[in-house]
């Protein structure tokens, strides 16, 4: 009986959702930076934050010299790469407003992975990066998507942030606005 190839595990950078909702198994979890992106609200959603008619705004991690951004890494088990990348591809690449990538990330210990990372690409029709920060916070206040409220969204990834001890003022400043104008 011939036996089969075994599968690699891979690695899934998360910064926005995924932190808080990744949705797969996983077999281990490490705060990691990705160099070269930031964390912005530069993607209008049409689908799970917002409709046509009126877009809310996600994250996306726009490509940016000398910026960073923290977030979470998983490790997928090798048998449940396809499985995993194909729901990822289902999730993330709704509207192709995403790239999907391999970057290099950086544990806090020092170890360097490549992992599966979803970039905007800065030519989509969807790509609103540069947009003022009080202009986001009025569009997050009232846009409601299928996943639900885009307050709810930009709440749960700065308290998820905050618990896992990464700052990002902006998505802060954002939080405390939003939460005000609601």
């Amino acid at each position: 009986m011939a036996h089969s190839c075994e599968m690699a595990p891979i690695w899934v950078f998360g910064y926005g959702s995924l932190m808080w909702n990744p949705g797969f198994e996983y077999t281990e979890k490490q705060i990691a930076r990705l160099n070269g992106y930031h964390r912005s609200f530069c993607m209008r959603s049409i689908h799970h934050r917002g409709t046509v008619e009126k877009p809310g705004l996600v994250l996306a991690l726009d490509a940016t010299k000398d910026a960073y951004c923290d977030g979470l890494a998983y490790r997928v088990a090798g048998e449940n790469a396809d499985q995993v990348q194909d729901y990822l591809r289902e999730r993330e690449l709704i509207s192709s407003a995403y790239l999907e990538t391999s970057q290099q990330i950086n544990f806090r210990d020092g170890r360097q992975v490549q992992a599966v990372t979803y970039v905007i690409d800065e030519d989509h029709e969807q790509y609103c990066g540069g947009l003022p920060l009080q202009e986001q916070a009025e569009i997050m206040a009232t846009a409601i998507g299928g996943r639900g409220p885009n307050a709810e969204y930009l709440h749960n990834t700065a308290t998820h942030l905050h618990e896992l001890g990464i700052s990002d003022a902006d998505l802060d400043w954002l939080s405390q606005r939003v939460n005000a104008l609601v």
